[in-house]
């Protein structure tokens, strides 16, 4: 539901030794790992309805250190190939838990769940294509903004706080703020795909 910050592949190409590190329990993975573990915990406080602050807390914690993760790889160029392939998978879980427990909760609507599952599966559905020809798809700007503005929206809407006056009434800023990266999201979508037909054309030439 993500393009992801997908820091770990930024780091790659910023890495002083220029190859992956072979050994997996570096820092950073760990700390990937940790994320993992929390998404979860995150799902279960959020459809308990028991606490908004705790479930803000645990998805705010999940999304903050993925840029921390990233950030380690590449300053102590540890970066892994184990790393690169959990690190966006993390983020997309984190995001489908995020979605599906807030439309359990009823505090958003089915037609974004479906909007940004259809697209995700459609982003897979290129990434495999891609991997026939042994290419991938490299991170945009736009794709990182997607992610991010994806993100605080959600942690917003977890909060459930704050709203803001639009036309006579008052609107959550996290569905808001949903509903611009979803366009984003889709802008994303559109360019990955003219960017992936375009390596093609260019391998076969």
């Amino acid at each position: 539901m993500v393009d992801g910050p997908h820091t770990r592949e930024d780091a790659s190409q910023t890495s002083e030794s220029g190859e992956h590190v072979h050994d997996v329990w570096t820092v950073a993975n760990i700390i990937t790992v940790l994320r993992l573990m929390l998404v979860p915990f995150f799902f279960a406080v959020l459809i308990s309805d028991r606490s908004n602050v705790l479930a803000f807390a645990l998805f705010a914690a999940a999304a903050s250190t993925d840029w921390l993760d990233g950030q380690i790889a590449r300053r102590t160029g540890t970066v892994t190939a184990i790393g690169k392939a959990i690190d966006p998978l993390v983020d997309r879980l984190l995001i489908a838990s995020g979605v599906i427990g807030l439309y359990i909760e009823q505090r958003i609507p089915l037609w974004i769940v479906l909007v940004l599952v259809l697209r995700d599966v459609y982003l897979l559905y290129g990434a495999w294509r891609l991997e026939r020809y042994r290419m991938r798809m490299p991170v945009t700007y736009v794709g990182k903004w997607t992610t991010a503005v994806l993100l605080i929206g959600f942690s917003l809407l977890i909060l459930d706080w704050p709203y803001v006056p639009v036309a006579g009434s008052e609107l959550s800023l996290g569905l808001l703020m949903v509903y611009v990266g979803i366009v984003l999201s889709l802008s994303a979508a559109v360019d990955y795909t003219f960017r992936a037909q375009r390596m093609v054309r260019e391998s076969m030439t």
